[in-house]
């Protein structure tokens, strides 16, 4: 089971240069999985597209559907984000040792705490994971 940054999964819903990759990611028989916080952070990237209008309103409703559709489907498989998972997040943060924000290191986490690799196309947010001790897989 590997754990999917958003970065990832708006690859696979909106045409880009990891799209190809994403693609034969999605096409594996690999469980992928999210955690409840890569919801807010896909709906919050479709938003920002439209807004810099980068895609079309019609065409980012039909991402949205499109990813809902597939949380229902259970094409995905959910991560929890625990008590634990924040705590660490709070620990990495505070210990003024990274630049991660607030959600990357939330996303770290969950995948440190559940034991799960974590895919990201994000290389600055990879090189975090790495000296975290967070096993990562880039793009």
């Amino acid at each position: 089971m590997l754990l999917l940054d958003t970065s990832v999964i708006v690859a696979f819903y909106i045409p880009e240069a990891h799209s190809d990759r994403v693609q034969r990611l999605y096409s594996s028989r690999t469980i992928l999985a999210i955690s409840p916080l890569s919801e807010v952070e896909f709906a919050s990237a479709v938003s920002r597209l439209v807004r810099m209008r980068n895609i079309n309103g019609g065409d980012g409703r039909r991402v949205w559907n499109a990813f809902q559709s597939h949380v229902q489907q259970k094409l995905y498989a959910f991560s929890p984000m625990t008590q634990q998972v924040y705590e660490l997040a709070r620990e990495w943060i505070s210990s003024f040792q990274t630049a991660l924000r607030t959600l990357d290191a939330l996303q770290l986490a969950a995948a440190h705490a559940n034991d799960l690799p974590f895919v990201t196309a994000d290389k600055k947010l990879a090189k975090a994971a790495r000296g975290l001790g967070v096993s990562v897989e880039r793009l």
